[in-house]
């Protein structure tokens, strides 16, 4: 209020001077001119203090402006105060709330605080843990049916189109006698002659009261294979002593290489592979006279080159390299006992030295996961490798071997808490878990046949696949009466 009364003092003044000046000016001018100046100058002081009036109006209307805001301001600063205050009030009653609603819950339950949050991250940990098995049983479905459906017809096509012949087991070879006589000429005076087969030939000649035969026992099927061809030409002949033992030795032994090489050109031609380097041609005629599990590894070897190239066919693969490499996939057998390591490793160092490409012995490598496959054929020659091992009457046990290993499945699931029994089946191929419904859960059943299923992988060697099943029953039983 105090700026306009002071605009307008001002303009009043502005007015009271502009007429003094016209005053003054009109004495000496005409009278005529005097008064058109005086109308001008009155006028022009007119428009001055309309202009000084309306700034005045508008510095009035500013100055009732920030005075209102200046108003509202204040009143919003007492309102936050306010607010914060009552904001205060309110967070140290929550607090009181807090500890009074925490120890009456305390009370209530009989619990403290510590011991109620450890129940609580144990629920949450039952519930994650559900939901992983959940998870994980849903994926398992998933991929079951996917994998069965694309594997079931890749297989069957390559099972249907190859015929394979069962084994037998053995590590021992029987030469026939015409008398039981011959036993004594083939020990010799005070032994010699038998001293002198069994170093020659590394095998043991076992002569006892089986009628008209001698046993020959190695796990070298090569030198079983000397010492048999040895003995029968010795026999032919008649004339049995050291000297004659060694001649006839050195002969059956050269004629036997002439007889794996024979071998492994006909397992090359058979699988139809070509271009194989000699000496690896006569390592696998050598396998000619190796086992696994009884099966012949000769004849499993082509078996699966012929199951790798009907597989890589169907998936699109090189044919080519899964079949050379199926093929030479166990050819370190040949030379396992005189070259320290794996046999799949040998194979591929063997491969490479003999010029056979990287894709092919790195398929012979990854067979027995020695190395991780790296390539589709890889893959297929493992799968090839598989199928032919476990394929019905491809392999056979010992006794004593089929007795341990069932045995070894049922203590590795009985270690297991909450087992309560155990049944391996189908000549160890499945086992069956027999659990307690109160120690064991429909999640916790999924996670124990998982766990089992990879301690059996780690632990025990065997042919094929084991079929880990979890059996998880409740009943409820009641009478009437």
């Amino acid at each position: 209020m105090e700026i306009l009364i002071a605009a307008i003092v001002l303009a009043v003044g502005f007015v009271a001077a502009a007429a003094l000046v016209a005053r003054g000016r009109g004495a000496a001018a005409p009278p005529l001119a005097r008064a058109e100046a005086s109308a001008e100058r009155a006028e022009a002081a007119a428009e001055d203090a309309q202009r000084q009036s309306s700034a005045a109006e508008e510095l009035a209307r500013q100055a009732r402006d920030l005075e209102r805001r200046t108003l509202e301001l204040d009143k919003r600063v007492s309102e936050v105060d306010a607010d914060r205050a009552q904001l205060s009030e309110a967070r140290e009653r929550l607090g009181r709330d807090r500890a009074l609603l925490q120890r009456e819950l305390e009370r209530v339950s009989g619990l403290s605080a510590s011991q109620a949050k450890t129940l609580l991250l144990r629920e949450i940990e039952e519930e994650a843990r559900h939901a992983h098995a959940k998870l994980l049983r849903s994926i398992e479905e998933e991929t079951k049916r996917e994998a069965e459906r694309r594997v079931r017809s890749i297989l069957s096509i390559a099972m249907q189109r190859l015929a394979a012949s069962h084994a037998a087991e053995t590590t021992v070879s029987v030469v026939q006698l015409t008398s039981d006589d011959m036993k004594g000429r083939i020990i010799g005076r005070e032994g010699r002659n038998i001293r002198a087969l069994e170093n020659l030939t590394g095998v043991d000649f076992i002569i006892d009261d089986t009628p008209n035969a001698v046993v020959l026992s190695g796990f070298d099927g090569v030198r079983r294979e000397i010492a048999r061809m040895t003995l029968e030409r010795l026999l032919q002949d008649g004339r049995i002593h050291p000297a004659r033992i060694e001649e006839t030795y050195y002969q059956a032994k050269s004629e036997l290489e002439s007889h794996m090489l024979e071998e492994g050109e006909a397992a090359v031609l058979e699988a139809n592979v070509g271009g194989l380097d000699p000496e690896l041609v006569k390592m696998l005629g050598r396998l000619k006279f190796r086992t696994s599990y009884g099966q012949n590894v000769l004849a499993h070897s082509v078996e699966t080159a012929h199951l790798a190239a009907l597989m890589a066919d169907e998936l699109g693969a090189s044919a080519k390299t899964a079949r050379r490499a199926a093929l030479l996939h166990d050819i370190g057998k040949a030379v396992s006992h005189e070259v320290e390591g794996p046999h799949a490793l040998v194979g591929g160092e063997l491969a490479r030295r003999h010029s056979e490409s990287e894709a092919v012995a790195h398929a012979m490598e990854a067979h027995h996961n020695e190395v991780e496959p790296q390539t589709v054929e890889a893959v297929i020659v493992q799968a090839a490798d598989a199928l032919s091992g476990a394929r019905p009457g491809a392999r056979g046990e010992s006794l004593e071997q089929y007795v341990k290993r069932l045995r070894d499945l049922e203590q590795i699931a009985t270690r297991h808490p909450g087992v309560d029994k155990v049944y391996a089946m189908q000549a160890g191929r499945e086992i069956r878990i027999m659990v307690q419904p109160g120690a064991i859960d429909d999640d916790a059943a999924v996670v124990l046949s998982h766990e089992i299923a990879r301690e059996i992988e780690k632990e025990l060697e065997y042919p094929g696949q084991i079929k880990v099943t979890v059996i998880r029953e409740s009943r409820a039983i009641e009478y009437a009466r």
